[in-house]
């Protein structure tokens, strides 16, 4: 048995949104890993406390974790403009915004969108959990709603109440220039495994030529139309580290540590053994 693994398995996190599926779906099939899946915001305790090697992570908890991390750059989330399915939903012009109603599973995308709000809108809305939007009989004009993942397809809400949108990795293009990294792989400083981030490397490599089966799989099952589906795969999303993303990484960090969005902006650094970035 290999050390770093559990019960002859190595033990992963993944996100389990639809987004996933390219970078996830071979390591499902495989019988030395078992994948934990779960919200964003869950997988940095997970990865924390230990229950898996790596994780598929919200990029902002790099900078939030209690443990020092690596970036594995075997394969992310990412987006070179819109992304589809980070969004804000508004009854009125962004500049209206007081308050914005946020999905809180993952803490990157409630950060990005601050950012976009403050640099593109001039606002600070203050930030409520999306669940207490429930509350409201009648809606204000200055109130949003943040949504992430798969509920931005099959559950949006009504268009006429929330005329105005917002795809948060366009307007990340718009304000830099560059793409945005939701999510890539973590692993802890003192766990780091090269034979872990080949196997996450060759997963993303698989992943490339799977693009049919996994809509077949899972379009309907998450209840998203079939070609939009796969044009989400193969146009909106983008799964590679290139360095133009990691540059728009980078950028981030900067623009959520100057606004006192996060508290740290630690160095990125990156666990790049041989083979992973092919």
């Amino acid at each position: 048995m290999h050390e770093n693994q559990s019960n002859g398995q190595w033990q992963i996190g993944c996100v389990s949104y639809l987004n996933s599926k390219p970078l996830i779906e071979p390591i499902v099939q495989r019988s030395d890993c078992r994948v934990h899946f779960a919200v964003p915001a869950q997988l940095l305790s997970m990865l924390d406390g230990g229950m898996v090697r790596a994780a598929l992570t919200p990029v902002v908890d790099y900078q939030k974790s209690e443990r020092e991390l690596m970036l594995v750059p075997a394969g992310g989330i990412c987006c070179d403009g819109p992304t589809l399915t980070v969004r804000i939903y508004s009854p009125a012009p962004p500049t209206h915004i007081r308050l914005l109603y946020a999905d809180t599973d993952s803490h990157t995308s409630v950060i990005l969108a601050q950012i976009i709000l403050r640099e593109l809108y001039g606002v600070r809305p203050d930030i409520a959990p999306l669940n207490a939007a429930a509350h409201h009989t009648t809606w204000a004009d200055d109130a949003a709603l943040l949504l992430i993942g798969d509920k931005v397809v099959n559950a949006a809400p009504n268009q006429w109440q929330f005329p105005v949108q917002l795809d948060l990795g366009e307007q990340w293009k718009r304000l830099t220039g560059l793409p945005f990294v939701f999510a890539m792989w973590m692993m802890r400083t003192d766990s780091l495994d090269p034979h872990l981030a080949g196997i996450l490397a060759e997963a993303r490599r698989q992943g490339r030529t799977m693009t049919d089966a996994l809509v077949a799989q899972y379009a309907t099952a998450t209840r998203w139309p079939v070609n939009l589906a796969r044009k989400y795969f193969t146009q909106y999303l983008k799964y590679d580290i290139t360095p133009e993303r990691r540059r728009g990484l980078e950028l981030f960090f900067q623009y959520a540590h100057q606004l006192h969005l996060i508290h740290h902006n630690r160095p990125i650094r990156y666990f790049e053994p041989a083979g992973i970035d092919a």
